[in-house]
């Protein structure tokens, strides 16, 4: 039995999707997800799809006193999905798992949730300019954000499932790594990378720290190596979430000319990515990995290449080197 039925594994993103989602996919979509993420359900710009998930934000906004208890403020500001990410507590997660039948459309859970993200992509689409890639089913819809940095079509689905998998949340069940921390890295931590001060020159060396990895260690590390970084800023982890990474080693690379600083370490679930500019801690990112063979993060020009196995399948994932 699983976790979720039998309340006694860990509940991750993976354990979400495949009892309370996957149930309800039609048989096509779920033989082949990677291709129906990929390919866009309104090829002809039907205004009445975008137009349902708008329906969908409203509905939400309107159930959410229900749903939480209390109005979490919900008018579609970038500000309200930072409140219902405070919202979102272990507990609550908890009392909509046992609401309904999982895997069924009547699940709680599952309902709040295809609701939820309609809602903060509608704040997306809303404060940011982005604009609906509509997907099949509907809830698996993106949002195609364009910023200086490139552009990007952010999963608001599956920022959802992340931030509600037991490693969002801390001891006390409160959220440390959920919807508002997502939100504040992919959406408002906007910046012009040619705008960037250089942190370090760029052949510096740095080498890795190769054993467990310490939040005092790494502030060392940084006095040794990169006496620049004064100040890490008021977003980077605390010293209880730095250390619930269990970070097996760091490595550390100067990209974008200097401009920025890319931590990349082996650690609980996968690879987990830091990117810091000369004002501190910009945004996080982790990718799902197994423990051997150790996943790898490489700079190539003005991309980086992470080179993994999930599964037992392996995977590249390439990106700029600014980030997600």
């Amino acid at each position: 039995m699983t976790y979720i039925t039998a309340i006694v594994m860990t509940i991750t993103a993976e354990s979400l999707f495949a009892e309370v989602f996957l149930p309800l996919y039609p048989p096509e979509v779920a033989a082949d997800l990677p291709r129906a993420r990929k390919t866009d359900a309104n090829p002809g710009a039907n205004p009445a799809l975008p137009a349902h998930l708008a329906d969908a934000a409203r509905v939400f906004a309107g159930m959410a006193h229900g749903v939480f208890g209390r109005d979490p403020g919900l008018d579609f500001s970038g500000e309200s999905v930072h409140r219902l990410g405070a919202a979102m507590t272990r507990g609550w997660r908890d009392a909509l798992i046992a609401k309904g039948g999982l895997g069924t459309a009547d699940c709680e859970l599952f309902n709040v949730v295809v609701h939820g993200a309609a809602y903060v992509g509608a704040c997306i689409v809303r404060a940011r300019g982005g604009v609906w890639g509509v997907r099949a089913p509907l809830f698996e819809s993106v949002v195609r954000l364009v910023s200086p940095a490139g552009e990007a079509d952010v999963s608001v689905l599956h920022w959802w499932l992340k931030s509600l998998a037991d490693d969002a949340f801390d001891a006390g069940g409160l959220p440390r790594a959920g919807l508002a921390e997502r939100y504040r890295a992919h959406v408002e931590a906007m910046f012009e990378p040619a705008g960037l001060e250089v942190v370090a020159p760029a052949d510096r060396a740095l080498p890795r720290i190769t054993k467990r990895v310490s939040y005092d260690l790494f502030f060392k590390y940084l006095k040794a190596h990169l006496p620049e970084l004064r100040d890490v800023g008021e977003h980077f982890p605390t010293p209880e979430r730095f250390a619930a990474y269990e970070l097996a080693w760091l490595d550390f690379k100067l990209v974008g000319g200097g401009k920025m600083v890319v931590l990349a370490g082996r650690g609980k679930g996968g690879l987990h990515v830091f990117w810091m500019a000369k004002s501190g801690f910009v945004k996080a990112a982790h990718f799902a990995a197994d423990a051997q063979p150790e996943p790898q993060l490489a700079a190539d020009g003005d991309k980086l290449v992470i080179t993994l196995t999930h599964r037992g399948a392996a995977q590249t994932h390439e990106l700029m080197w600014w980030g997600p």
